[in-house]
Formats: C-alpha cells, structure tokens, sequence
C-alpha cells in the first residue's frame, strides 16, 4: 500500500508496554498492607517483597522495535483512512459518522467488555466503542498463517471498523436481541452473518480509499483475499483439529468471507452488504 504522506489518526490510545503488569501500592498503601498481613498472621516480608518486585517491573520503560513502531504508524493511518471513508459514506446516507478510538496494547489490557488479551486476537467492544489490537497479531498473521501484507494487516483494522459501522447503524443491537431468542446454532449463523457483513465494509473501505488516495498496489486485494482464506472458520478449524464442525462456525468459511470481501472492494456500493435477507446457504 501506497501511505506516504498520509496523515495519522487522533483516535489511538497507545497502552503499549502498560498492559497486564501488576500494580503497585503507593507508600501508604505499602505500610497498611503490611500491618494487615502482620494483623492477620501473615508474613509482612512477603508483601514487601512482593512490592518491590512490582516497582521493579513498572519501572522498567517499554522501548518498542522499529518495525513495532513502524506497524503502529501503519495502523494509525489506516484507521484514519478510515474515517475519511465513512465520514463521506454516512454523510450520503444522511448521517453523522462518529469514528472509533483504538488502543493498541501488549499482552493485555482493560476495555469497555472486560480484559482484553491478545490470545483473543483483534476485536471491537461496541460499549466503549473501540477497538483493540495487540501488533504482534499481524506477526502471528505472516509467520503463522502464511497472511502477511499491508493490505492484510489494513483488512484485519477495517474488519473491526466494520463491527463499528454496523454499531451506529443499529445492526449489532438487533443482532443481539435476535440471538437472545436463538438456539446455539441460529446464533452462530447470525454471527456468521455479521462478520461477513464487515468483511463486505472492510472491502467498502479498500474500495473508496484507493478512490480517495490510490493507495493499493498491484497485488494488495490478493493478500487481502489471502488474509481472508486464513482465517476462514473451516481453515482454522481443519488445521486446529483435522474437521470442521460447521454448526460452530461463527465467522464464516474461507469462500464466504472472500466472497463478501471482495464484492465490497469491487462494488464500492453499501446496499450490496445486505448479508440477512439471503438464505444461510447462499452466503
């Protein structure tokens, strides 16, 4: 991708190297610990200790590597390029389009629909209306499963933008209250249908981008496509296990989310996305 001189966004909340490490007790909070663990029959060393080593850890400064901060550089750019794209989208539909914030973090962290970790990979908490990505998930993309790439990593942050899409125009409420009457596999096909549906935005946005920016190259819808194969339910699962349980999908197969992807780059019109009227088998 072609991202020279294109600006980055305000809306990231950089908690790297914050993450997941323990607090610590000011002096107050020390000494009263310490009385309460000698009231109680404990080990007052032990607090102390404990303490100490978490002063330790806290003092010690994160210093990213210049590929990490080259990445979240990338990533601030393409959420911005995102806003760009939505402001004007929702402006034709006659909306207001209020962008997402995202936190970029290592290890884990706090958001809006409890912890965050990056075993979960990225994700979007439609309560704080954010996004949240540990960078070392675009590593696991390239080294792990063979989706390496700008616009694969572009995807993955315009998927979750997606999810936020669908949060302002009342598509995830719905959804919810649908699956709080579903059975366990109607609740995974309406998921299923979600995420197809911020695939399909996520190539909406790839489309208006290279409009607005000519920012793909040859060769970056195919890593896209790539990237979306990857991390089809059915793929993830045959390597996971050796079978695909298809009522567990969530997701949606290699096919579909190659298919919904790149109907969005290709048509660049929003009324094709409409992935719950057709019929689950025609996804």
């Amino acid at each position: 991708m072609k991202l020279e001189g294109r600006r980055t966004s305000s809306n990231v909340d950089d908690r790297r190297g914050s993450g997941g490490k323990a607090a610590t007790l000011g002096i107050g909070g020390v000494i009263l610990a310490v009385v309460v663990a000698w009231v109680m029959g404990g080990n007052p060393l032990d607090v102390l200790t404990s303490q100490l080593s978490n002063i330790t850890q806290t003092g010690t400064e994160y210093v990213p590597s210049a590929e990490e901060e080259a990445m979240a550089t990338f990533a601030s750019q393409i959420l911005a390029g995102t806003e760009d794209v939505w402001k004007k989208e929702f402006e034709k539909m006659g909306r207001q389009y209020t962008p997402p914030k995202m936190v970029l973090f290592t290890s884990a962290t706090s958001s809006g629909c409890g912890s965050a970790s990056s075993q979960t990979g990225p994700f979007y908490c439609p309560t704080d209306q954010t996004l949240y990505i540990d960078l070392s998930f675009f590593d696991q993309m390239k080294n792990q499963l063979g989706a390496g790439g700008d616009f694969a990593y572009a995807y993955v942050i315009a998927h979750e933008v997606g999810h936020h899409v669908q949060n302002l125009l009342g598509t995830l409420g719905k959804v919810q209250q649908m699956q709080s009457r579903a059975s366990k596999k109607e609740s995974n096909q309406l998921s299923v249908r979600v995420e197809l549906q911020a695939d399909f935005y996520a190539g909406i946005w790839a489309f208006y981008d290279n409009k607005m920016f000519k920012s793909l190259e040859q060769g970056d819808i195919e890593k896209g496509l790539n990237a979306a194969t990857a991390i089809g339910d059915d793929r993830l699962q045959m390597e996971a296990q050796g079978y695909t349980v298809p009522d567990s999908f969530n997701h949606g197969t290699s096919a579909q989310r190659v298919r919904w992807l790149k109907k969005g780059a290709t048509t660049g019109q929003i009324a094709d996305g409409d992935t719950f009227s057709p019929s689950y088998a025609d996804l």
